[in-house]
């Protein structure tokens, strides 16, 4: 059965879904279209709409933050307004070494296009990208 036909939703495991949930919503904005269990969790986790659709699944787990690889990437048109905002609501991006980045953490991406990360409470890492 070949799984192109079927919706995909990033999932991320988060240590405490509350803090998860100020995170999320209250600093990144997303807006919740439902919560439900994790494992033996009763309202353990949440699914978050962006980009018009189900696009990200948070839930509480012992295995929250265990890879520092970008989770999921949010393509932006204007990456500048995007960081600013961001920024403003108290995330802080990611400055790796092997990587020249701009005042507010934004680098060149290979190919063309900026880009910049930030963590959750948790250390997952995130990714903005934009073509410009």
């Amino acid at each position: 059965m070949p799984l192109s036909t079927y919706h995909l939703r990033a999932s991320v495991a988060v240590s405490d879904i509350q803090k998860a949930v100020a995170f999320y919503e209250g600093v990144l904005g997303l807006r919740a279209l439902r919560s439900g269990p994790s494992a033996t969790i009763a309202d353990g986790s949440r699914v978050y709409g962006s980009g018009g659709g189900p696009a990200l699944n948070v839930y509480q787990s012992v295995t929250a933050g265990k890879t520092s690889a970008t989770l999921a990437t949010w393509y932006v048109e204007d990456l500048d307004q995007v960081v600013d905002e961001l920024t403003s609501s108290g995330v802080e991006f990611v400055r790796y070494e092997q990587f020249e980045h701009d005042d507010k953490g934004i680098t060149a991406r290979a190919g063309g296009g900026r880009i910049a990360w930030f963590q959750d409470p948790d250390g997952n890492t995130f990714a903005l990208e934009a073509d410009v």
